[in-house]
């Protein structure tokens, strides 16, 4: 892929422009195909992580607001160590919900008519709830959470179909798709979530 010299024997000056090029196409084609090796190796990697360790999640519902809303985008990390008001992500009929934990294997719930939660006899400090609410509660209080399992409510109480419900109940560990901890969408709301 030369260049044509219209029958004329080149001169050592085009030459070496022409060998020049040469040098600089093969030296650009060669930076071209490492950049593209290192960016795809970098995006796999990426999607290892994110499947594997930081799942990366959006938002959908109301049952978590004010703290997570309607189109949040959030990271959450794996695993299945999740303590009392870690905020989760479970498997459940092919979706993924969002709740708050609220007690562990063998604590004992119980929740009033007007929504106050007691964990074990101790009423529960919630300041993440703005609006208490019995909701669908179709369990027979007080509960006991049973072995290998916690005991889950959205933090909309009123909306949230959640442990109360016999249709979710409590969520075991294979469910678990990891606990909640940074909210990257939207901007004003970027950081930790608690």
């Amino acid at each position: 892929m030369g260049r044509k010299w219209n029958g004329e024997r080149p001169s050592l000056e085009q030459l070496e422009k022409e060998l020049q090029r040469v040098r600089y196409r093969k030296k650009y084609q060669s930076m071209l195909k490492s950049t593209i090796g290192t960016l795809t190796v970098v995006a796999a990697v990426a999607v290892l992580v994110a499947v594997l360790l930081l799942p990366v999640l959006r938002i959908y519902g109301s049952s978590m607001t004010d703290t997570l809303n309607n189109g949040d985008i959030v990271v959450s990390i794996k695993g299945t160590d999740v303590q009392t008001g870690d905020i989760i992500a479970f498997y459940y009929n092919n979706k993924i919900l969002v709740k708050r934990v609220i007690a562990s294997a063998g604590d004992w719930v119980d929740i009033a008519e007007d929504g106050t939660v007691s964990v074990n006899g101790e009423v529960l400090d919630e300041p993440y709830v703005t609006e208490k609410s019995l909701g669908e509660c179709d369990i027979d209080l007080p509960y006991q959470v049973p072995e290998g399992r916690v005991f889950v409510m959205g933090d909309h109480r009123e909306v949230s179909l959640d442990s109360r419900s016999t249709s979710v109940g409590c969520v075991s560990e294979e469910q678990i798709v990891g606990k909640l901890v940074f909210r990257v969408w939207p901007l004003k709301a970027f950081g930790w979530i608690s």
